[in-house]
């Protein structure tokens, strides 16, 4: 009897949905990811507001559910400007109380303007996320599309840094509902977008990415901390 109520009291403590075990990323930034405030590392099994509450000074709103405030910076209905965060690049579609972290999950708040643009469904400043960890302890298979022949080792060294595959077959990718990376055949720009099928979190996203396929292994990788580059 004893046994069964400390695993209750251990599922208690831990909650539903989260892994009690390893550690997650929590990034704080400004401006769309142009300014770095702070970057630390959180247990596992918090939710996303236990966490940020771990290693930051927070104001809340509505019963503890919406972060107002960041170690001083409020948001404001006024000058259009507020806390926004991401889970593995997913804008998540639950409050900050209600997700609870994963092993090698990245939480990620950033204080921004909405005067342009409220919503922003997934960004890449995250990658290898989410193709790596996905959303909710759920992920997709992965694969890395390339058109060009020459590209084919790039695109399976990009493979194996985001756990999925090399293939030529995008149609097959896309008709699977799969994540994919592009590799687009160099035009001499450089950039780093994703696309969004669905606007909730852990549905099939594209990142296309234009330039050196190498530029996606350096650490931190190309596009950190950024919605989309350029």
């Amino acid at each position: 009897m004893s046994r069964i109520v400390l695993v209750l009291a251990a599922a208690a403590l831990t909650g539903c949905g989260g892994s009690a075990h390893g550690s997650a990323t929590l990034w704080i930034t400004h401006d769309r990811g142009a300014q770095l405030v702070l970057t630390r590392q959180v247990p596992a099994g918090l939710t996303a507001m236990q966490a940020l509450d771990r290693v930051a000074d927070i104001e809340t709103r509505y019963g503890g559910r919406y972060v107002q405030s960041i170690d001083g910076v409020a948001g404001s209905l006024a000058q259009r400007r507020d806390w926004f965060y991401f889970i593995n690049g997913y804008e998540s579609d639950r409050s900050a109380a209600e997700y609870r972290l994963h092993d090698g999950d990245v939480e990620w708040w950033d204080f921004r303007s909405w005067k342009s643009k409220m919503r922003e469904p997934v960004v890449v400043g995250a990658f290898p996320e989410p193709f790596v960890h996905g959303f909710d302890g759920k992920r997709r298979p992965v694969r890395v599309v390339y058109f060009v022949p020459g590209q084919r080792a790039d695109a399976e060294r990009v493979a194996r840094l985001v756990h999925g595959r090399a293939t030529t077959n995008v149609r097959e990718a896309r008709a699977k509902h799969w994540n994919l990376v592009v590799l687009a055949p160099t035009t001499g720009r450089t950039a780093l977008k994703a696309s969004f099928s669905n606007a909730r979190p852990g549905s099939p996203v594209v990142f296309v990415f234009a330039g050196n396929p190498t530029l996606l292994l350096a650490k931190p990788p190309f596009g950190h901390l950024r919605y989309e580059v350029p």
